[in-house]
């Protein structure tokens, strides 16, 4: 990227994040994640560190937007309330330490405080003899929003400073008193769990839902009725004390020694943080937060890395907007933005053309991600997706990458280079159609009567018959550890295999004559294949692969028919008498059966041994658990969520890999995540291992 393309990118990221930061400061709402919002902050910082030249004052790396709402009369900090630059790996905490050490003029070698992130509102409180006199929000960062009314109703936030004087703490007196004047500022929140709360009670009377704790706790700050903000129990946690001049650290030589005062006094600190002489230990208390992000009842995205020694910390200064001394560790981005380079297709098991977007990599979720999938031709069209676009992708259930939102108004309608090459120019955002003809065999291309899908209708198709395999070999059917994709590739491109069932009737020296296949790992893969030769029902009628039969549905099929010879010969309208089964499987179910080539492929799993055991359980509609639909989410200790789910489904229960109002029960492991979140949002009962298990036995 050249000065003139760097300029007018950096120009348009101004421009939106400004948008929506003025959003959020400033009409209290938000169209954007966070971590989407710190990608886009993230870019920008990144071009303007290459091109130093093109760094203005205005620019939102330089500066905390926002400027106090009406109704509230406006204060003026002590000293500019400011914000932390973030980074986003080891590396780039390395960076930042690079880069203070040369400001310094020597290797940093003393303690660091690390503490959590708090996803909340800023604060600043002044305390006067001890008595809390005013609060108020952090604003433009110069002059904020008197919020004092509001604040006094907060339980966790003092009116009168505890005179314990117990411990010097390092400060320059001997004895622990309380100030004259006291000056704190720390972060506002509200819980998971109150949140929680108070969407029950809104949806009780037909409210509006809370998207998230942080904004309703803005929202509860930002209240002119002090009465709704005492209704709703927000908490608060300090982070740290400044002087009247707006110094930070007030005298006290270490932060340590500011969160000690501030607990002695009763201000409460989070408990969480922690002084650590290392930067393995700093990448430790990074990785298990991490780790533990969904495990406490309040929201936190990283972690706050500071030097401990106050007097170098104040040395240290302040760059743009940021201190030097200290820095945001954020955990992996959930959503991020990049740009759509491409959108190819993928044929899958069923014929269905999926159209994959092809992405500039970008770090999500711990991982680089290079593709994401657009599901279907509609989805496209809803989301106004362009090849060349600049858009939002993040991980549904935080696994499969998705486009989530295209930012239109980083549009520029001009060539964009991908890449190096004469062939990576491209024209400008272009649109996307659908081929008529298949990608893999050439074949034409049909739209399924009655959806939107297109399918390549070509059952001979190479994508297809492979697609099916990997299918067929996975964790739901088959299962076959250690004969993955890439074996199934060898074995297909030699012709050994056209289908899964062709694998039982292979031998050792079948393995001896593909790539990298010696005499024990021959052995070990046919060993592999022969530990599945028996196989339950609802696994087998998985492994199929029966258009519109997912994991649910062939757990039906298999207790409600028990054997292969009575599904073989059942009928649509039997089929149809099924309570969990509509007309469209039903169709799909009788179609399948009824083709030649499906009749030679089961000849085949007869032929070559493949014993088919009924399923456990009982039939639909009866058992302890009938009529009951659960959720299994987070880590269990005494069994598996595949264990759980088949216990389940052994008491005449279903299971759901999602929460919605039909949820009866979610089954709540440690670290549960974004699910339990939205049963608790939606009033679904939540069960721990402890009450399940009880439920169960």
């Amino acid at each position: 990227m050249n000065i003139s393309e760097a300029k007018q990118r950096i120009a348009k990221l101004r421009e939106v994040i400004n948008y929506h930061r003025y959003l959020y400061h400033v009409e209290n709402c938000q169209e954007m994640s966070d971590d989407a919002l710190d990608s886009l902050k993230k870019e920008l910082f990144d071009l303007e560190q290459k091109f130093p030249s093109l760094i203005t004052p205005d620019s939102p790396t330089q500066r905390v937007a926002g400027r106090p709402s009406k109704g509230f009369v406006k204060v003026e900090h002590p000293g500019r309330m400011i914000s932390l630059n973030d980074v986003f790996s080891e590396q780039d905490f390395k960076d930042w330490l690079n880069r203070l050490e040369n400001f310094l003029g020597k290797p940093y070698s003393g303690d660091f405080y690390c503490d959590l992130k708090m996803d909340g509102l800023a604060i600043e409180l002044v305390y006067e003899d001890g008595i809390l006199t005013q609060a108020s929000t952090r604003g433009d960062g110069l002059i904020g929003e008197d919020v004092t009314q509001n604040i006094r109703t907060v339980e966790a936030v003092p009116l009168r400073l505890s005179p314990h004087g117990r411990s010097p703490v390092g400060r320059r007196d001997d004895k622990l008193k309380i100030p004259k004047k006291l000056i704190v500022r720390g972060e506002v929140f509200l819980t998971k769990k109150e949140l929680a709360r108070i969407n029950r009670e809104q949806k009780a009377k037909g409210g509006k839902l809370y998207a998230n704790p942080r904004n309703l706790a803005a929202g509860t700050i930002r209240q002119l009725d002090a009465k709704i903000t005492a209704g709703r129990k927000l908490s608060f946690y300090a982070y740290s004390i400044v002087g009247n001049d707006g110094s930070y650290g007030d005298g006290f030589k270490s932060h340590d020694a500011e969160y000690k005062a501030l607990r002695e006094w009763g201000i409460g600190v989070n408990p969480h943080g922690r002084v650590l002489d290392t930067l393995d230990g700093v990448f430790k208390f990074y990785s298990e937060w991490q780790a533990k992000r969904d495990a406490l009842d309040y929201e936190f995205d990283g972690t706050v890395i500071s030097i401990n020694d106050n007097t170098l910390y104040r040395k240290s200064g302040i760059i743009g907007k940021s201190p030097r001394g200290a820095i945001a560790f954020k955990f992996a981005a959930r959503e991020a933005e990049t740009i759509i380079e491409d959108i190819i297709i993928q044929v899958g098991r069923t014929g269905v053309l999926t159209p994959v977007a092809v992405l500039r990599p970008v770090h999500i979720g711990g991982t680089t991600v290079s593709r994401a999938t657009l599901h279907n031709l509609d989805e496209i069209n809803r989301l106004g997706v362009k090849i060349g676009d600049t858009v939002i992708v993040g991980r549904a259930g935080d696994v499969i990458p998705d486009v989530k939102r295209v930012l239109v108004e980083l549009r520029t309608g001009k060539p964009r280079r991908f890449g190096r090459g004469p062939d990576t120019l491209s024209s400008g955002e272009k649109e996307f159609r659908m081929p008529k003809k298949c990608p893999i065999c050439g074949q034409p291309v049909t739209q399924i009567e009655g959806q939107v899908a297109f399918r390549c209708e070509n059952t001979d198709c190479p994508a297809r018959q492979r697609e099916a395999v990997y299918h067929a070999i996975g964790r739901k059917a088959f299962d076959m550890d250690g004969v993955g994709p890439k074996v199934i590739d060898q074995l297909m491109d030699a012709g050994l295999i056209v289908n899964v069932a062709d694998l039982f009737t292979l031998n050792k020296e079948d393995f001896l004559n593909l790539e990298r296949f010696a005499d024990v790992s021959a052995q070990n893969a046919v060993d592999a294949i022969a530990a599945r030769r028996e196989i339950s029902f609802a696994r087998f009628i998985i492994a199929l692969g029966i258009p519109n039969v997912g994991e649910e549905t062939a757990i039906v099929l298999a207790r409600q028919f028990r054997t292969l010879d009575k599904l073989v010969t059942v009928t649509i309208e039997d089929l149809q008498k099924i309570s969990d089964i509509g007309p469209i499987v039903a169709q799909s179910i009788s179609d399948w059966f009824k083709k030649p080539y499906n009749k030679k492929f089961l000849d085949k799993f007869k032929k070559a041994g493949v014993k088919i055991s009924p399923e456990k359980g009982p039939t639909p509609g009866t058992g302890k658990l009938a009529g009951k639909t659960f959720v299994v989410t987070g880590t269990l200790e005494t069994m598996s969520r595949d264990q759980a789910q088949d216990k389940i489904r052994a008491l005449g229960g279903d299971t759901s890999s999602s929460v919605s109002k039909e949820t009866d029960y979610v089954v709540a492991g440690e670290n549960p995540g974004s699910k339990y979140d939205k049963a608790q949002k939606l009033g679904v009962k939540t069960l721990e291992e402890k009450d399940f298990i009880k439920l169960i036995s």
